[in-house]
């Protein structure tokens, strides 16, 4: 088959690769798209070593099933697999499974290739109505439900209508600011500084957005969900979180810094590491994605996978105004299984 390899910083290859082979308990899937996710740039740069090279990148995955009894089938992928065992996993934790793994990390390869191996269980099937599209983006959204949910959670029971602040308007932040939506919270601001995407947010998704790095003209909320993960964007979270509120972290763009503490201590403000999302929460996401409550997902744009190193280029340096860009195979036979 053909694939998308990662071979050092900067560097992707359209490559032959061997065929993967499904495991017991594995289906092999024919892939019709994928997500380019920040930690799949954040490899590409040579930034995270649970990535290193050569390896196939990409966890966002909608495709076809092509083997065994479910042959036909159209899926999405939950690319997180777990033992199903531990504490974590029995308590419905299961993101928390010390021996978790998670395709495009070694050893799991991912999905920026023509097909994929995956354990049956982690495939959600898709209605007719859905397109490939829109079961793709099901991943990066459930990030944003997991974190929505427990925001949500931890805000005091007086808190009626909550405010909420979304820092950052690539995917997983869109993804943030609908979860917000479909889980009752109407009162949303994005922060997106890259004005062809803060465009593209206000006329195609409706989000009211903020082009502002000061606190002080953002207001105070709620909820504030840092989907960028670097310490300026920590900074400004807690300046702008309200008095007893909530701040959701989800960004991995950097490790440390930012935060302020004092604020944080003297003004009760809950801060929340959020990772991916449980089993139930991707549940959760394609049942929403399937009847509707997320919208259209009209916020994409598409590539061939051939056209894949480019489409990380072009990300490098800014040129993109679409949320997501989505990568799909271009087939010519079958695997060989």
């Amino acid at each position: 088959m053909k694939a998308l390899v990662y071979t050092g910083p900067e560097n992707l290859v359209y490559r032959s690769v061997p065929d993967p082979e499904p495991k017991p308990g594995e289906v092999l899937i024919r892939v019709a798209c994928t997500g380019i996710c920040g930690s799949d740039m954040h490899a590409y740069l040579g930034h995270d070593e649970r990535r290193p090279a050569p390896l196939i990148l990409g966890h966002e995955v909608a495709g076809t099933i092509a083997s065994g009894p479910s042959s036909g089938k159209r899926v999405t992928v939950n690319p997180l697999v777990t033992c199903g065992t531990c504490p974590a996993c029995r308590s419905g934790r299961d993101n928390l499974c010390p021996d978790r793994q998670i395709i495009s990390m070694q050893p799991r390869e991912g999905g920026f290739a023509d097909f994929l191996a995956m354990p049956e269980q982690n495939l959600v099937p898709v209605p007719g109505h859905v397109t490939d599209n829109q079961a793709a983006l099901a991943e990066p959204i459930a990030c944003g439900w997991h974190a929505v949910r427990l925001a949500k959670r931890a805000l005091p029971e007086s808190v009626e209508n909550p405010s909420a602040l979304v820092i950052g308007g690539g995917a997983i932040g869109v993804g943030a600011a609908l979860s917000l939506k479909a889980q009752g919270v109407v009162d949303i601001r994005i922060i997106e500084l890259n004005s062809e995407r803060a465009d593209l947010l206000r006329t195609v998704c409706g989000f009211d957005v903020l082009q502002i790095t000061e606190p002080d003209e953002a207001g105070q909320f709620d909820i504030v969900i840092d989907a960028v993960g670097f310490a300026p964007t920590r900074s400004l979270a807690s300046r702008v979180a309200r008095p007893g509120g909530v701040i959701a972290h989800i960004g991995l763009g950097s490790a440390e810094g930012g935060l302020d503490i004092r604020r944080m201590t003297l003004q009760e403000i809950t801060f929340l590491g959020t990772y991916t999302y449980t089993a139930q929460d991707f549940k959760d996401t394609t049942d929403a994605i399937f009847d509707g409550r997320l919208g259209s997902l009209d916020w994409i744009e598409t590539r061939s996978l051939s056209e894949g190193a480019g489409a990380f280029s072009d990300l490098r340096a800014g040129r993109i105004a679409a949320p997501k860009i989505l990568l799909k195979p271009d087939l010519t036979g079958d695997v060989h299984v």
